[in-house]
């Protein structure tokens, strides 16, 4: 498969994207573990991205705009996951997670019907960050643990869906986050009185 690749400057560090056949194929973080792991990839050196592939790169950008702007960025474009059948289940999993809302290895893997380490292996494998939201599964009780961008990233991004850091980052004498439960940015303004 030729696939064509694409960068976009985040807060939080270069994104590298790669676009095939008019999907998604991979978004990582450009010093993340497994980056640019995609399984019979090869890149054409000085080849043309199809139109369908600059599109998908360009509403790709978008959507990560929006999204690091706080905004609830919509749907994902197109997507193609590759990985083994147990690996799609998983990250199929992930993107059934709402914005503001939490799970924890353990609760997609009784889910799914399998063992926490390996929805936890599975999850680590995730080709697409941020879209297919593996920084919203949590350890158990609550911990902050197993993001392939690093941990400071994966409380970033979950302060940015509106976590409170403390609450992320298991704040002395707090109880863990409820990772059923939605949470959201507080308002900018108060109520008004009438």
């Amino acid at each position: 498969m030729e696939a064509f690749f694409d960068s976009w400057a985040s807060p939080l560090g270069e994104l590298r994207l790669a676009a095939a056949e008019g999907a998604l194929i991979g978004l990582w973080f450009a010093d993340q573990r497994y980056f640019g792991q995609v399984p019979g990839l090869s890149v054409e050196k000085g080849a043309a991205p199809t139109a369908a592939d600059t599109a998908v790169l360009t509403a790709s950008k978008a959507w990560l705009e929006r999204y690091f702007r706080g905004q609830d960025p919509g749907p994902p474009p197109p997507c193609r996951l590759w990985g083994t059948a147990f690996q799609r289940r998983v990250w199929e999993a992930l993107l059934r997670i709402p914005r503001g809302e939490l799970r924890t290895y353990g609760e997609l893997a009784a889910a799914l019907g399998s063992a926490p380490r390996a929805v936890g292996r599975a999850v680590g494998r995730n080709l697409i960050s941020i879209m297919v939201p593996c920084h919203r599964v949590l350890g158990a009780g609550g911990r902050l643990t197993g993001y392939a961008g690093g941990p400071d990233r994966k409380a970033a991004l979950l302060r940015l869906e509106g976590y409170p850091e403390d609450s992320v980052l298991g704040g002395a004498g707090d109880p863990p986050p409820q990772t059923n439960r939605p949470r959201g940015p507080k308002p900018d303004i108060a109520p008004q009185k009438p």
